[in-house]
């Protein structure tokens, strides 16, 4: 999940892999590849919330990543295997907000996620559209205090109106596409009125969600 603190100016190397970061790309030839690296190689940094937006070069690089740094790495990797580097905002109410990469096989769609909570990462290619594909997220996106906290939802975003600051290889923080999410359309998931009737999380898929999070010193969440 992300907060975002602001746009800052650039100069952006090409857009452009080295070989060596194609070599990584190259291994993750399936989108389930794709998470299982975001997973396995590359860890979720707590403290970078609201504090970095890297690029996947960056990402590459440094090991690490929050949830919009893990989409744009993923929306870059399925440009790689020759899909459209997409990705979709989740906005939620007293919770931080989400970013997925999404991406779509044989006419349904499929997300790819970097996240703290267990039951917000990958999605198979089962949905029939991307409003099925963000409801199967809303049971485990909830708060500290239990509530269930998802509340809209973006279009699929092509990255490649950012191709001009090059956002697959900056060097800079990319504070110009997490702005972006803030003024671009969401659809609301439930009618004005409807969160009064939603229940909180019981103990156990609270408890569930937050298997293996990475958790800051010190910190009990």
């Amino acid at each position: 999940m992300y907060r975002t603190v602001g746009s800052s100016n650039r100069k952006s190397a090409p857009n452009k892999f080295l070989p060596a970061e194609l070599k990584i790309l190259s291994r993750l030839n399936t989108p389930g590849r794709i998470q299982q690296f975001l997973d396995s190689e590359i860890g979720y940094n707590v403290e970078a919330t609201g504090e970095t937006c890297r690029s996947p070069r960056r990402v590459m690089r440094d090991r690490v990543a929050q949830c919009m740094e893990g989409a744009l790495f993923a929306a870059a990797a399925l440009r790689h295997l020759g899909l459209p580097p997409l990705i979709l905002d989740l906005e939620s109410v007293r919770d931080d907000d989400h970013v997925l990469a999404v991406f779509r096989i044989r006419g349904l769609w499929g997300a790819i996620a970097k996240s703290n909570y267990s039951g917000l990462r990958f999605r198979d290619p089962v949905y029939r559209n991307l409003r099925e594909l963000v409801m199967s997220y809303f049971e485990g996106y909830y708060n500290d205090d239990g509530e269930k906290t998802l509340r809209r939802y973006s279009g699929a975003i092509n990255l490649a109106r950012f191709d001009s600051i090059n956002w697959m290889t900056s060097e800079q923080d990319l504070w110009e596409i997490p702005d972006y999410l803030q003024v671009v359309s969401h659809r609301d998931l439930m009618p004005r009125g409807m969160e009064r009737h939603l229940t909180r999380v019981d103990e156990r898929s609270f408890l569930a969600g937050k298997l293996g999070a990475a958790r800051k010193p010190g910190h009990p969440h």
